[in-house]
Order: C-alpha cells, then structure tokens, then sequence
C-alpha cells in the first residue's frame, strides 16, 4: 500500500509542477471569458453597425404593407419572371414573391435568394407576413386589438414536489434541465479528456524505458493503480480551479458589457412574463433555487467523476501498456468511448426529456454510462435505491475493470514491437503469473 501512496504522490506531483499544469491550469479559465468577451463585443458591434438588407417584392396580392424595422422593402414594377432577371445583376438580398391568396389558407409566398438565407432572416419574414395577415383578420371580423388582449390568459404552473413525509419542495422544470445538462456534459468531457491523459503518460513513460526501471520495486499492478488515482486527484484539482475562475472571471465580463448571467436572464424573462408580478417571478426563481440541494448535487457530481474516471481510466491504462504510440491506441479507444458516447446522445434523447423513465433509469444504473446519465437525472430527484444500486454498481465496475486492466497491463507494460489486436490482449488476459 505504501507504493501505491509513494506512485500517486509522484504522478500528483510530477503533474502539478509541470509549467504545462500551471498554464493550462491558470490560463484556460483566463481564455474562455477572454473569447466571450470577444465573441460578446464582436456580435454587438455587428448588431450596431448592420445595414438593412433590401428586399424587393412583387405583391399580386395588393394586401402587403412594408414593414421596414427589420428590412428595407421596394415594391418591383414588373412580373415576378422580370424580377428574378433583375435579382440575378443586382446586389439586393432577395427577392419576396406574394402570389393573391385566400385569408384562411395563405399559400404561394415565396423568398427568391442568390445565397441560403439564415433561419433568422427567413423568421424575421414569416413574422412580418404573419403580423400583417393577423391584422387583416381582425378588420375582416371587426376584431378589436384591445377586445383580443383581453382575451389573452397567461397560465403558470407551479411545480411542487411531495415527499412520502408529506414535505413539500418548489421545483422548476427549466432550471432541473440546466443543472441536469450542464452536469452532464461537464462529466463527459473530463472523464475522456483525463482518461486519455492516462493513456498518454503510460505510453510515454513505455516508450522512454523509464516504467522498467519502476517494475523492478512494485507490482505492475500496483504501478497501474497508483498512476490512475494520481492523475485523478490532479483532475480533480483542476476542475475545481477552473470551476472557480471561470465563474467569477465570466461573470465580471458579462457585467462589462451590461449584461446578465443565465440564472439573471431567466429571472428577467419570469418577471417580464406578467407585469404585475415583476417581483414575484425573481422571488420564485430565488426560491427554487433554494431548494436545490445544491451540496447533494455536487458530492453526487464527484463521486461519479472519481467513480467514472476511475473506470474509463483503468481501460484507458490497459490500452496505454498494449501500444507503443498513440497513433496505435486510436484503434482500441473506439469502443471503450462507445459506452459514454450512448450516456451522451441518452443524456438529450432520453434523459433530459423523461428523467424517470425506464431508459433513463438503466442508463444511470448501468456501471459504463452512470456517470453520465445520473449527473443528467440527478437535479430532478432520483428515488435512493436506484442511487445507491449505481453508486454500487460504479464502484463494483471500477474493481472489476481494474482488474482485467491490470492483467493486460502486467504484461503488455513489457512488450515493445508486438502487432497488437484484440486476440493478443485476450491471451495476455489469460497468462498466468
């Protein structure tokens, strides 16, 4: 055992006092507001310094009103074969086709373009059309604006969780999604970006003899063990570094700009939903808030890091040992990724949308997707059973990888110039001594 602590004090260290660790350590959480705050500034200058594009039109319905907020409309005094002449040797946007249409069933319009319009632009349009087709409605029926305003009923649902005590707790669905998305995605990225880190520093240290120098006092198993849970806690480090600075560092940059954090838009959305309740949208959202268990979330979010990481990182160590050079590797990595691609895709197709359903429940279970699928469920409430049966399971899953890792890894550490594939691994699994 105190190998095991004297290979994993050496890889923490050997990793945090690299000038590389330092520099991504420090200067990634400096680069990623530094790109917002491009980003931020480059979009409102755009928006600011936008000329109208010009749209001419042919309107054969005689019932168009241009509506110049957005674009710059001029009517075509021709037919609309003569326009799309015209539109071929001319630097205006497009050209909007409006063919005599019946109020109820308005079919025909058309947007001829040189180049594929965005999907804003084309909104844009639609909206224009759908604002004047609405307007026209209403004079057909004698419908007053004020009459339809009145008529209109904004509904909220206020989502209240009930417990088996009889406790009650507020809960919003918007604000489980982000928690849920964002856990997710985060425990994707790191598990693969640490796990390839492993895989990485045991073909380097293969490469450059060094590992047969350590074989010589502790047990390739032992050496195996000791670098995954190293590289872990460096992990770990760094992400609890980076989580720090780059909150802080992108808030004080949406703040430059005047502008909000997500949680701030989603108040400001709330409260703009109903004037006469402009507080009470900000004081709801502060209070779900409240109740997210927000330590709960975060225990769980490193418990399936370490628990994932430690999983992934066992058979990216296993596929270290066997190859000579990462372009070797890029063959075996495919399908140990495949299981955590399958959380990922479930993460939006299943997870987000049904978080207590049967798929979403198994991919949470399982021990090779749990990570990531019950990062994804866990803001919206996971019954305990089913957290402790895929902590267990993770935990069970990590011991059992690591132990075929290491039966590769002992002999594969080795092996230099082997043409490797999985027949030769599965022989090296099953050797002896």
């Amino acid at each position: 055992m105190n190998k095991v602590l004297l290979i994993i004090q050496r890889e923490f260290l050997n990793r945090v006092q690299k000038k590389s660790f330092l520099i991504a350590t420090i200067l990634l959480p400096l680069i990623f507001p530094a790109i917002m705050m491009v980003l931020v500034y480059l979009a409102m200058e755009q928006k600011k310094n936008a000329e109208k594009e010009i749209i001419y039109y042919v309107d054969e319905s005689k019932l168009f009103v241009a509506d110049t907020s957005r674009f710059i409309f001029k009517e075509f005094d021709g037919s609309v074969s003569d326009a799309k002449k015209a539109l071929q040797h001319d630097d205006s946007y497009g050209l909007l086709y409006i063919p005599a249409f019946e109020l109820s069933n308005p079919k025909g319009i058309s947007l001829f373009t040189k180049v594929n319009p965005g999907p804003s632009e084309v909104s844009d349009l639609e909206n224009i059309l759908e604002a004047r087709i609405k307007e026209l409605k209403m004079k057909k029926y004698n419908l007053d604006q004020v009459v339809l305003d009145s008529l209109r009923t904004d509904v909220t649902i206020q989502s209240v969780n009930l417990s088996e005590e009889g406790r009650e707790k507020n809960s919003d669905s918007r604000i489980m999604f982000g928690v849920g998305m964002t856990c997710g995605i985060l425990m994707y990225m790191f598990i693969f970006i640490y796990g390839a880190q492993i895989m990485q520093g045991i073909i380097e240290e293969k490469s450059s003899k060094v590992v047969e120098v350590i074989i010589s006092s502790v047990k390739p198993f032992q050496l195996m063990l000791g670098k995954i849970v190293g590289l872990a806690s460096v992990g770990l480090l760094q992400f609890l570094i980076w989580i720090l600075l780059i909150t802080t560092l992108s808030s004080v940059v949406l703040g430059y700009f005047g502008l909000e954090m997500p949680q701030q838009q989603l108040v400001n959305e709330m409260s703009q939903q109903n004037p006469a309740i402009q507080n009470q949208g900000a004081l709801e959202f502060l209070r779900v808030m409240g109740e997210i268990p927000f330590g709960y979330v975060i225990f769980n979010f490193l418990f399936y890091f370490l628990g994932g990481y430690l999983l992934y990182g066992a058979l990216f160590a296993a596929v270290g040992s066997a190859v000579d050079s990462p372009a070797e590797a890029q063959q075996f990595m495919f399908p140990i990724t495949i299981p955590m691609l399958i959380a990922y895709l479930g993460l939006f197709m299943f997870i987000l949308d049904d978080p207590h359903g049967s798929i979403s429940v198994w991919l949470s279970i399982i021990p090779f997707t749990s990570p990531i699928a019950m990062m994804g469920r866990i803001a919206f409430g996971v019954p305990d059973w089913q957290l402790a049966l895929s902590m267990a399971l993770l935990i069970a899953g990590f011991v059992f990888t690591t132990w075929v890792a290491g039966r590769i890894y002992r002999v594969g550490i080795l092996m230099h110039g082997t043409k490797i594939n999985y027949k030769v691994m599965a022989k090296w699994f099953m050797m002896n001594g």
